[in-house]
């Protein structure tokens, strides 16, 4: 991992996910990109959501303020004496936030984008949702969402909802990834029984033999019955052996098929009072 990007609009929402950033740096060694979008801008264009932000004239007195901002993070992350050599840079973006995110994801070369989430809920989740659930269905890049409620970043337990098919073998293989880095036990829950295995065992030996070819050291298969609400069975196992960390797999959904079918893991995201770490499937490929 060489660099993660941390969206930020200095509320102490991004400012507790720029730690968690942090603490990922310091033990990955990657650059911390600290993005922050004058989304105000977006809903000042024409045809907004066709236009490119550098179609317009910046604003530079928005600019010079934000600078001062992102500076003021960097010296106060730098006085940590944990943090004190971790390489930052910063980047001011106009427009939406996920097509800001996406644009910096790809143009440079970014592996990860840490980001404070608040959720949504009722009418807005159905209709709008949150941005980062935008950012998960476009973002070229895993996202990791830090709920409000997170204090600090300690992984011991990290529960894999899978439906141990072919597809899931990218998502073992980044897991073990990072399993390496941070030595945490892994719960692989299998839901809703998508495959059909029987639960005589198949199952297990499925999930060893995703686990071995990924390098994942021991994980543990839970099973669960059937369930039409596949985000609440998540949240609630994942309550239920304490986990510190939520791992998924997102096909990122856009459109129709997004409205009718929605995202487990957006919804996931949405509602978990811990973090959640969502690899779109196209990274995964690569």
């Amino acid at each position: 991992m060489k660099k993660i990007l941390v969206p930020v609009d200095f509320s102490a929402n991004s400012k507790n996910a720029l730690h968690v950033a942090a603490e990922i740096a310091r033990v990955t060694g990657a650059t911390l990109e600290l993005l922050h979008v004058n989304v105000e801008a977006a809903f000042a264009m024409p045809l907004s959501e066709f236009a490119s932000p550098t179609d317009f004239a910046r604003d530079e007195v928005y600019d010079e303020s934000a600078e001062y901002l992102l500076k003021q993070m960097q010296k106060e992350l730098h006085n940590n004496p944990a943090y004190k050599d971790i390489k930052t840079v910063t980047r001011i973006g106009d427009g939406f936030l996920y097509s800001c995110v996406r644009i910096a994801a790809e143009s440079d070369g970014v592996d990860l984008v840490v980001m404070g989430t608040k959720g949504a809920s009722g009418a807005t989740e159905f209709f709008i949702g949150s941005n980062t659930e935008k950012v998960i269905r476009t973002s070229p890049c895993p996202i990791l969402a830090i709920p409000e409620s997170v204090q600090e970043f300690s992984l011991k337990t990290v529960l894999l909802p899978s439906t141990l098919k072919d597809d899931q073998q990218p998502v073992f293989n980044y897991l073990a990834e990072w399993q390496k880095l941070f030595d945490f036990r892994v719960k692989v829950l299998y839901l809703n029984n998508p495959q059909g295995y029987a639960t005589d065992g198949s199952a297990e030996l499925r999930k060893k033999q995703l686990a071995e070819e990924a390098g994942l050291s021991k994980p543990d298969v839970i099973m669960t019955g059937q369930s039409y609400f596949e985000e609440s069975s998540i949240l609630s196992v994942a309550d239920q052996y304490e986990a510190d960390m939520i791992v998924m797999a997102t096909h990122q959904r856009k459109g129709l098929s997004h409205l009718l079918f929605g995202s487990t893991t957006e919804d996931t995201v949405n509602h978990s009072d811990i973090p959640v770490l969502a690899v779109p499937t196209k990274w995964m490929k690569k």
